[in-house]
C-alpha cells in the first residue's frame, strides 16, 4: 500500500472552517522564525493546537427510530426541566433540557440530535458567561434550532461561552435533517442544550462523557426496535 495514502487515512480530518486559522498560524510561525526562534516554536505549538481543535472525526451514529444523540462532544453538565427558548415560538410548557459542556479540548463540530425537519432558527445576541453555568441558557449569545419530528418538537441550542465568540451553522428552515448530521460549530469552548418532550426517556446522567453523534441521550416515546448503524 502507498505509504502516503496510509498516513493520510490515519489522520483525523480537519473541518474547512478551521483552514483560515491554520493558514494564519502557519504564516505567523514563519514570520516569527525570522524574529526569534522561541517565538516561532510558540506560534507553531498554537497552530498545532488549532489543527487539533478543528478536527472532524467520523462518527458511527446508531440507526433507530426516535433516538436522540448528543449534538456535541463533552460532559453532561445539567439535566433539568425548563421552558424552551422563547424565540423559537414553541409551546410554553416545560421540556427536558440536557446540557453538554464542551471544553477547548473537545471536538467542536456539532451534529443534529434527531431526524426531522427544521421548523425555525433564531439567533440571539447576549453575554459571554461561563457556559457551564445555568444562567448561560438564558443570557448568553446563542443560536436556537427547532426541529419537527413525528414525536413532537425538539430544540437544539448552540450557546457561546467565556472564550467562544463565534457560533457557526449551515442549516436553514425547511431543511430535512438526519440524526448525526453535521450542522455547525462553536469556536473555542461552549455548550449545547437539547430540549426534549417531557415524556422522553433519558438514558444519560450528569457527569457522563458524551460523544457527538454516537452517545444516545434518550428516546422519544413510541420507539421501534433498533435497525442498525450509520457511519458518517
Amino acid at each position: 500500500m502507498n505509504i502516503a495514502l496510509s498516513i493520510r487515512n490515519g489522520l483525523v480530518p480537519i473541518h474547512r472552517a478551521g483552514r483560515p486559522f491554520i493558514v494564519a498560524g502557519v504564516l505567523a510561525t514563519v514570520a516569527a522564525s525570522f524574529l526569534w526562534t522561541p517565538l516561532a516554536w510558540s506560534a507553531g505549538l498554537v497552530t498545532l493546537w488549532v489543527c487539533y481543535f478543528f478536527r472532524d472525526p467520523e462518527r458511527t451514529t446508531p440507526v433507530e427510530d426516535g433516538i436522540v444523540v448528543s449534538p456535541a462532544d463533552g460532559r453532561i453538565s445539567m439535566i433539568a426541566e425548563a421552558l424552551p427558548p422563547p424565540e423559537l415560538d414553541l409551546p410554553r410548557v416545560p421540556m427536558l433540557r440536557v446540557s453538554v459542556f464542551m471544553s477547548i479540548f473537545d471536538c467542536h463540530v456539532n451534529r443534529m440530535p434527531v431526524e426531522g425537519r427544521i421548523r425555525w432558527i433564531a439567533y440571539t445576541p447576549g453575554k459571554f458567561f461561563n457556559a457551564d453555568l445555568d444562567k448561560a441558557s438564558q443570557y448568553n449569545e446563542r443560536n436556537a434550532i427547532a426541529i419537527e419530528t413525528p414525536y413532537g418538537a425538539v430544540a437544539v441550542v448552540q450557546i457561546a461561552g467565556l472564550i467562544a465568540r463565534r457560533i457557526v451553522h449551515w442549516a436553514a428552515p425547511g431543511d430535512t435533517v438526519e440524526v448525526g448530521q453535521r450542522f455547525g460549530l462553536i469556536r473555542f469552548g461552549s455548550r449545547l442544550d437539547v430540549y426534549l418532550p417531557a415524556n422522553a426517556i433519558l438514558l444519560v446522567t450528569v457527569g457522563q462523557t458524551a460523544v457527538v453523534g454516537e452517545t444516545v441521550l434518550g428516546k422519544l416515546r413510541g420507539v421501534p426496535p433498533e435497525r442498525g448503524y450509520r457511519t458518517g
